[in-house]
Formats: C-alpha cells, structure tokens, sequence
C-alpha cells in the first residue's frame, strides 16, 4: 500500500519541503516564480478579515483581496457559521433528482437584487463556466443561426478554451485553438464596436452577431466603458436582437461602489450577466449566470432542451448555501458603501502619493475598492537581473515595468508586511485591491507604506529585487 501523506502531516510540512512537492508533483515553474518573492518563501497558519497570519509570527495585510474572491475578507464569522450549520445538519449536496431548496432561495434572491426581468440564475463553479454557459445560452437563443460573438481588445473572460478564445490578454501568449467566429472591436469605442457589428453584417442587413461580451469595468485593466457606450451598445444589440452579455466576475457584489458595475446607470440591463469570486463569500467555488428571462425562456424553457446546459456540481449544496448568506452580508452590510468610503479613502491617498512622486508614477486610477497604480518605467535592467530572466522575459519590451512593479510588490511584502499583485493587460498596474471589510486605518496603513516604498527610487527597488532573487 502506498505512503499516504495526512492531514496531519501536510499541515507540518516546512516550506523546503512544500517546495519539493510542488517541484516534483504540481510545477517547478511555480516555485521558481512566487519563489523568487518574499511571500513564496513564507507559510500561512491562519487568516482573518484583511490578515494573513504566518506560521512565525508575523501579520501581513492583504490587499489582494484574494484578486477578487475575498470581498469578505478571510474568514468571514457569518461564512463560517452558515457552513457549519449545512455540515451540522448533515444536509445534501447534490442529487439531480432532488430538488435544491437553496438554488430555489438563491435563484430568488437574485431575481429580487438585480434590475428589469434578470430573473433565472444557473449555478456552475468558476467564472470561465459561467462565461462559457452564457455565450450558449446566447447562441440556442438564436438556434444556431447565427456564428459571430463580439469581445473587446483587453477582454478577460477566462482561460479555458471557449472563454479563452473571448480573452485578448497577453496574460494567454500561447496560439490556443480558438472557437469559430470570435471577432474583436475596441474597448469602450462605439465606432469600433458599430465597424465590428458592419463586418458581420449583410448588404440586405442580416446580422451574424449572436452575442455582445464585455466587461462594464475591466479589472485587468483598471478601465470603465462611458455610460454612452454602455448604453449606445444596449440600443443597437436590442434593435438587432444581439444577446448583451456583461462580465461581472470580479466586479459583482458591491467591489466599484454599486452591486453590480452596470448598476451604476440606472435603466442598463443587459441580457446576461455572470457572477463569481465574491458570490461564494471567500469559501465556496461556485459562479453564475443569470438571464432575463424572455432569452432564457427561449432557450431552453422546454422538456427537450431543459439539461441541455449541466455540469457534475451545479447547485451543490454547500457552495449555494454559502452565497445565500455571502449576498446577505453583501447587502445587510452595504458592501457597495463600504466600496465607496474606501474609495474615497484611497484616491485621496493614492492622489498624495503620486502628487510626491511624479517621475515614478504615471498614473493612478480606479473605482470603488479596486485601483491601480501605474509606474513609469526608468532604468535598465541591471545585469545581474538580466542574466537571470529568460529570453524571452528580457525581450519583453515590458519587462521594466513589469519588474519595476515587482520590486514595489516585494519591498511593500519585505519591509512594511503588506500583499498586493500586479496586473497585465497591455499595461501593467500594481493592483490595490482591498477586501470590502477592511478599515480605513487599514488603506491609510497601506498608503503610508506604499510612500515609503516609492521613497527608495527605482535603481533601489530593482537592487532589492536582485537581491530577492539571488537569495532565492
């Protein structure tokens, strides 16, 4: 019989040997990227609200906010409660010949938050699902009649290979098979987004567009659509029968300062919008769609059609009775609110900053409690950097920027005990991402530090990284 290791015994593994187990048996390239950072060489014992609490001691602040996934912090007493409580009372997770009293009850209380007739929800697991669930709904909408699906040029949707194919990141650099008929037009450009519609148009005006995919706010690059855009999109794709659909997988659940980012223009609705992260509270991996109904209806609202569209774990119990109160919290605590106070909170600081270091940040920007600092690249890489990249990585025409923003991510982890991340998408940001629960003491914390940091210039910061590397 083989050697099993235990609970018990991974939870006493030392970092050396998590790292050998990831080297032999999940990805030695993991290691030596994260690896290269102080925080891959640390191990985590616990975590609550907007802290990291590490195995020696030590407190880090997380402002990552789980890129994402923990607009309720770590931890979050009510999460843990109500996922007590379905273990405690032995409840069911799935069976498809029982119906869910959850996905019922959660299937409601969306219907009840959203705006217009966003009335039936489907539950899968990741964003890239519900993504993926939402352009076939989109496409049986139309029976298959029509074969164009529209993306923007910055989109990130995902990365299996439907939502792939919609994403047009550099974060996928690999020539992926793509699904037929993708076409792309500029973001929150309504003469590139009417030329795209044009291509895909016939001289006696039949449309081949069966879906519209867009992020309202794209997280990956700190951007918004004009609410003209928005809105112009929303006219056209009604008069043409075009299913809107809006990715708010990041954005959902209160992280721009309203529910959802679309809710910030009253009357926009599109035809789909698709939830995840937040939506399972920082403890269940559950995503989904949820459509207006006459589209949905369409469909598949019909004995012949009606699991057309399943997965292995939708609507499983656990992770639908986490959003349930994942979405209480949300709105009993005013998560949108509390976006904005720290929104408030953040610009006036990030303002500051930069106002004191204007030749090293370009620009700050952001929304609710989702922001992003863009440095100016300065020096060359110093060699010792250089000589351990790979070709390709030196060859990056962003490979300053790129690491001139790891270094701050390294020296804001090393020196003042705070995790932040950066995002790609055309242009690099260090991403300032707090979980909604956080303090304003909290952003000032991180502000001041971030100060600080700046304060050793860019030569500083790439040494300090050399060094981290080096020491790897």
């Amino acid at each position: 019989m083989p050697e099993l290791l235990t609970l018990d015994q991974a939870e006493a593994l030392t970092t050396d040997q998590v790292h050998d187990l990831y080297r032999k048996y999940v990805s030695r390239s993991q290691v030596s990227l994260i690896g290269s950072f102080g925080f891959g060489r640390d191990l985590v014992d616990h975590a609550e609200g907007a802290w990291i609490h590490l195995r020696d001691g030590r407190r880090v602040l997380d402002f990552t906010g789980g890129v994402g996934v923990l607009s309720h912090g770590h931890n979050h007493p009510r999460i843990l409660a109500a996922r007590r409580r379905f273990q405690e009372r032995r409840r069911m997770e799935v069976h498809k010949n029982y119906f869910s009293p959850y996905v019922a009850a959660l299937g409601h209380n969306l219907a009840a938050l959203l705006p217009g007739d966003l009335n039936i929800s489907y539950f899968p697991n990741s964003g890239a699902e519900a993504v993926e669930g939402a352009v076939k709904l989109a496409y049986k909408y139309h029976q298959g009649r029509r074969g164009t699906v529209l993306h923007t040029d910055i989109a990130f949707h995902g990365k299996l290979l439907g939502a792939g194919s919609l994403t047009a990141s550099p974060e996928i650099h690999f020539p992926y098979p793509q699904i037929p008929g993708t076409d792309t037009f500029a973001y929150d450009d309504l003469g590139s987004f009417l030329l795209a519609l044009d291509r895909h148009t016939t001289s006696a005006g039949e449309c081949d567009v069966y879906a519209v995919v867009l992020e309202p706010f794209s997280a990956s690059s700190l951007r918004e659509c004009s609410p003209e855009f928005l809105r112009e999109v929303r006219r056209v794709c009604t008069e043409r029968d075009i299913v809107l659909v809006f990715d708010e997988v990041y954005t959902g659940w209160g992280k721009t300062g309203a529910l959802f980012h679309f809710m910030h223009h009253p009357g926009l609705v599109p035809d789909i919008v698709t939830t995840s992260k937040s939506f399972g509270g920082g403890k269940a991996s559950i995503s989904g769609y949820i459509a207006r109904e006459p589209v949905f209806r369409a469909a598949y609202d019909n004995l012949a059609d009606a699991t057309l569209h399943s997965t292995t774990y939708y609507g499983f119990g656990e992770e639908t009775a986490t959003a349930l109160e994942a979405v209480a919290i949300a709105v009993e605590d005013d998560f949108p609110g509390r976006a904005r106070a720290l929104e408030e909170r953040l610009s006036q600081g990030l303002a500051r900053v930069a106002a004191r270091h204007p030749k090293l940040v370009r620009q700050v920007t952001g929304r609710g409690a989702l922001h992003g600092v863009f440095l100016t690249p300065g020096p060359q890489l110093p060699d010792a950097l250089r000589e351990k990249l790979p070709t390709s990585a030196a060859r990056d025409p962003q490979a300053v920027s790129k690491l001139l923003t790891g270094a701050v991510i390294a020296a804001l982890y090393r020196d003042h005990g705070i995790l932040t991340f950066f995002g790609s998408n055309r242009l690099i940001a260090l991403i300032v991402s707090p979980p909604l629960v956080a303090e304003t003491d909290e952003v000032d914390l991180f502000v001041n530090a971030l100060d600080e940091v700046l304060d050793q210039g860019p030569a500083r910061l790439l040494a300090g990284l050399v060094k981290e590397k080096v020491t790897a």
